[in-house]
């Protein structure tokens, strides 16, 4: 047997699929790369793994340098490992995903990446490397994930209405959902909270303000909700 130093072993990446809510639509953001492969090509913001470094701190060099941004809600998505991925060589890619209010943060390209930019998941670029397939994978987790677990929290302003909270679920889905059989099931849920307040500002319309409620666990989590 060869000892251990004398192996060539893969580089291990992280990856990242930040997605954004803003305005009744989902966007993702992506950078365009300023060296090859794939220059001027868009891609999902990454880097390979550092000796020195967990994944979580890869995540947050990631967001730090890359994207000017920190501490957002991340979870681990997938492992790819097919041998192509990557021109360069064998490399393998450990992916996350986050959920962020676009217009509670600022992001800036780094030095790496001519541009960052935001794109609606509907309308996605070719992507470098096989990111158009972890993208993939990351939409279909969140739209499974938002039935049980209250991806709202990270989503959605403090203050927000029910009709903005079913329009957030129906962009997600991509589907339509009765509003009334929302309603109720949200209520009952406890996710939400009436504040007793309304929104002004709106002509003829004062809807009642809700707040999500931070005392839930998460882990019990569920909606039931009936799609339409």
């Amino acid at each position: 047997m060869k000892p251990f130093h004398s192996y060539s072993n893969p580089a291990l990446a992280i990856d990242l699929v930040v997605f954004g809510y803003h305005e009744n639509e989902l966007s993702v953001l992506l950078l365009n790369r300023k060296d090859e492969p794939f220059k001027g090509g868009w891609v999902l913001p990454g880097a390979f793994l550092q000796m020195e470094e967990r994944f979580s701190d890869t995540c947050s060099r990631v967001l730090r340098t890359k994207l000017g941004m920190d501490k957002l809600y991340l979870e681990q998505l997938y492992t790819f490992d097919e041998l192509d991925r990557d021109p360069r060589g064998r490399a393998i890619s450990v992916t996350y995903f986050a959920l962020v209010n676009p217009s509670r943060l600022e992001f800036s390209a780094g030095t790496m990446a001519n541009d960052v930019q935001w794109f609606s998941v509907k309308k996605i670029p070719d992507l470098g490397f096989d990111h158009k397939i972890i993208f993939k994978k990351a939409l279909q987790r969140l739209r499974s994930k938002i039935l049980y677990f209250p991806v709202g929290f990270e989503l959605l302003d403090e203050y927000f209405t029910m009709t903005e909270l079913h329009e957030l679920y129906e962009t997600i889905l991509d589907i339509s959902l009765d509003r009334r059989n929302f309603r109720r099931t949200i209520l009952a849920s406890e996710y939400i909270l009436p504040t007793g307040t309304k929104r002004e500002g709106l002509q003829n319309r004062h809807p009642e303000l809700y707040v999500f409620n931070k005392k839930l666990k998460k882990n019990n989590f569920q909606l039931n909700i009936p799609l339409s």
